[in-house]
């Protein structure tokens, strides 16, 4: 597919958009991204985009030879793969280290996407920062190019640059991505179009007897990685159980999140091998060394997916309109990140003698001889967005 779908990591979160590299018609070369001449159109998740590219017929990729493709396209396929994630505001962090293969292509992918951006919408600032070291303009090389006494003083001056002038990309950035409103019916539509994926796929990794490196790396650690899909983004993180307790990548009730597992791995390699709950585990030190040798894979099994985006407005509208899969997921979260938190709001809130914990576990546990909640679930539904909303705010 000539159109892919990106993420990008600017002052506002995670926003996913799509990118068309650049193509010839009609004689001419052409590049472009989903927007108009206000600006490029991202989205908080691969549902609001979908449902977007569904209802939304003008914009500046509705003439590519590809577009017919893209619009035909579900959810589950409109969620950007890991190497078309850049990290805009953690380029200061990337950059802060001695360059490796890993920081050197990761920082190459996110230069490339900028110059497309400032092409396309004539960011005259972004091209004044990027042609103010010449580093910006060998990333693709790779390492080779800056070893040595020169290719050292290069690492040196880029590294300057983005330390004193990073800011101004940032802000370039900021200034030309919008998030346009969607058609609210359209999107949850498509938001369950991605959880019912999300289920399937579970499902098929439960019927599956073959597990991966990876998969079998972290079950003998006993640590597993898992991912919470919030509105406004997909995180990162790593849980495990010490003696039936729940414990969290992070300390102090804060957890360490990522925009995407090469992000966390990279954490994990560097300010992540000491500092936090995990490390008082037995087998920390063996996640250690396969971070710091760059041999780490993370992958999510489908049983620790955490999609609690959209789980507000089920609950509004009655029992019936819940995924109780995705309810006992996200209820099992938050009781666990409270209880590792010393927070006992949420064991509260969904407990059966309130409103809310009387909804869910009506979901969760239907029985024929209770009495069914009467709507409206205005007041449920808001005390649960609140339970998420915290738990939002321990992410870091």
């Amino acid at each position: 597919m000539d159109i892919v779908p990106i993420q990008l990591s600017l002052t506002r979160g995670d926003l996913i958009t799509l990118w068309a590299p650049r193509w010839r018609e009609g004689g001419e070369e052409w590049e472009g991204f989903l927007g108009d001449e206000h600006g490029v159109h991202a989205f908080p998740d691969a549902g609001t985009l979908t449902a977007y590219v569904r209802t939304v017929a003008e914009h500046d990729l509705s003439d590519h030879p590809a577009w017919p493709l893209v619009h035909q396209l579900t959810a589950p396929e409109l969620v950007p793969a890991e190497d078309h994630c850049y990290d805009v505001v953690g380029v200061p962090e990337i950059a802060a280290d001695e360059p490796d293969t890993w920081m050197v292509g990761e920082l190459a992918g996110i230069t490339a996407v900028i110059r497309a951006l400032a092409d396309t919408c004539g960011l005259r600032t972004v091209h004044e920062v990027l042609d103010s070291a010449e580093g910006f303009n060998i990333l693709d090389r790779g390492t080779w190019a800056f070893s040595g006494r020169e290719g050292s003083k290069l690492w040196e001056q880029l590294a300057d640059t983005i330390a004193t002038r990073w800011d101004e990309v940032i802000d370039a950035l900021d200034g030309i991505v919008l998030v346009p409103d969607v058609d609210p019916d359209a999107v949850a539509i498509a938001r369950k179009e991605f959880s019912d994926a999300v289920i399937a796929g579970r499902a098929d990794a439960e019927d599956s007897d073959e597990p991966t490196d990876a998969d079998t790396f972290w079950e003998e650690v006993g640590i597993d990685p898992i991912q919470i899909s919030f509105d406004e983004g997909d995180y990162y993180t790593l849980r495990c159980y010490l003696d039936d307790q729940p414990l969290f990548l992070g300390a102090a009730g804060r957890i360490r999140a990522f925009p995407s597992t090469r992000a966390l791995a990279r954490y994990l390699g560097g300010p992540g091998t000491a500092g936090h709950d995990l490390t008082r585990t037995s087998t920390w030190s063996q996640v250690v060394l396969k971070a710091v040798a760059g041999d780490l894979q993370i992958d999510v099994d489908p049983q620790n997916i955490y999609q609690l985006s959209g789980l507000a407005e089920q609950l509004a509208a009655g029992p019936a309109q819940v995924d109780p899969s995705q309810l006992d997921l996200g209820v099992e979260l938050l009781l666990d990140v409270g209880e590792w938190a010393s927070d006992d709001s949420a064991s509260i809130a969904l407990s059966p003698s309130q409103s809310l914990g009387w909804l869910t576990s009506f979901v969760l546990r239907p029985d024929p001889t209770r009495l069914a909640p009467s709507p409206p679930f205005d007041a449920e539904a808001s005390r649960w967005a609140g339970l998420v909303t915290n738990l939002a705010k321990r992410m870091r």
